[in-house]
């Protein structure tokens, strides 16, 4: 069983807002991968919120039409992934009679293990669904699935914390946050982090 990482936020500001954790600084080595608002949670003034995870990979999909900033992400499958094993770190995404799914088998390649796989086959239509990888059961990187793909996602998560108005699984555009802050949990499992009145963060 994985560790489990622990992040307690106060809203110490003057407004009502969503605190959100979200991830980036892979080396995703994918094309147009799009971070996602992975833990989200409303606060009020004065209010703390605690965010929980651990550090179990999956696969997932949803079906999103064109995937572009500010579209909800809801995964329609989540599977288990771990890039430490061969036998568990590759997935191929099908369309089947009418409906997405992720099915067994090899990616293309050779694939290395510290990496995730998905092979995206031939009957993927465009504009129609993303795939990628999640986090202790969330998605936290998607991509618009395409025909004929080899996705290799490499995790080295950063996690990273903003607050505003913001739905959880919502697509993010990470050139339009301004206020965020890095959380790093380098030596330890359990960090702290307060929003001030003045929309300034401070992490301990």
């Amino acid at each position: 069983m994985s560790n489990e990482c622990q992040l307690t936020v106060t809203n110490n500001s003057t407004q009502y807002q969503d605190f959100c954790v979200y991830q980036k600084g892979s080396d995703l080595d994918v094309p147009n991968a799009l971070s996602l608002a992975w833990l989200v949670a409303p606060t009020w003034p004065g209010t703390s919120v605690t965010f929980q995870w651990t550090i179990d990979y999956s696969f997932v999909w949803g079906q999103t039409g064109s995937l572009k900033p500010g579209v909800p992400f809801r995964a329609q499958q989540t599977l288990p992934a771990n890039p430490n094993s061969l036998g568990s770190n590759q997935i191929q995404f099908d369309y089947r009679n009418g409906a997405f799914t992720f099915i067994p088998g090899p990616a293309l390649g050779s694939p290395q293990m510290g990496s995730l796989y998905i092979r995206e086959l031939s009957a993927i239509p465009v504009n129609t669904a993303a795939v990628g990888i999640g986090m202790s059961n969330s998605g936290t990187y998607v991509v618009p699935a395409q025909p004929n793909m080899n996705l290799v996602f490499t995790p080295h998560p950063q996690y990273w914390l903003t607050a505003g108005n913001i739905d959880n699984g919502q697509v993010l555009d990470l050139e339009q946050i301004t206020n965020e802050i890095e959380v790093p949990f380098d030596d330890t499992f359990s960090k702290r982090a307060v929003l001030d009145s003045r929309n300034n963060w401070t992490v301990e």
